[in-house]
C-alpha cells in the first residue's frame, strides 16, 4: 500500500521527499523534468514531453477526513493562492494509499480552501490513466 514516512522530521523534509518521488515517476513515464533555479518560482517542476513544457506544483497529503477522503490545501507559502498564470498542473501524492493525482490548475484554482481526494471511490477510478495523459488535460491517477 502506501509509503512509510516516519523518518521525516519536518514538513519541508516531506515536501522534498515527495518532489523526489514525483521527479522519478515523471521520468519513468517519458517526461523530461526540469527544476527552476532557487526557491522563488510558484511551481516546483517544468515537465516536457514532445516539446511542450508544463509547470507542475507538487503536493502531498496524509490527512484523511472523516475516514473517507484525503484532503490537501490549495495555498502555497504564506497562504498565497495559486493561479493559472503561475502553474498548469498540481501533482498530488496521497502518501498512505500511494496514488498520484495529476489535476489541471483550472480545476483547483477556483476552489475555496481544499480539495478532497477519494482513492477508493468508483467515480474517481474512471479518471485513472497515465501521467502522460496530463499533457492532454484531465484528471489522472498514476498507479
Amino acid at each position: 500500500m502506501g509509503s512509510k514516512t516516519n523518518f521525516m522530521k519536518s514538513n519541508n523534509q516531506r515536501g522534498e521527499w515527495t518532489e523526489a518521488r514525483f521527479m522519478i515517476r515523471a521520468c519513468e513515464h517519458g517526461f523530461n523534468v526540469s527544476r527552476p533555479w532557487g526557491g522563488s518560482s510558484r511551481y516546483d517542476f517544468a515537465v516536457e514531453l514532445n516539446g511542450q513544457f508544463l509547470r507542475v506544483q507538487v503536493k502531498s497529503t496524509t490527512w484523511k477526513k472523516d475516514g473517507v477522503a484525503y484532503v490537501f490545501g490549495l495555498a502555497g507559502p504564506a497562504r498565497k493562492r495559486y493561479t493559472e498564470e503561475e502553474i498548469d498542473f498540481f501533482a498530488v501524492y496521497v502518501i498512505p494509499e500511494d496514488p498520484w493525482y495529476i489535476i489541471p490548475a483550472s480545476v483547483v484554482v477556483g476552489l475555496k480552501s481544499s480539495l478532497r481526494l477519494y482513492p477508493h471511490c468508483t467515480n474517481q477510478r474512471k479518471h485513472r490513466g497515465r501521467l502522460c495523459s496530463a499533457v492532454r488535460g484531465g484528471l489522472s491517477v498514476v498507479p
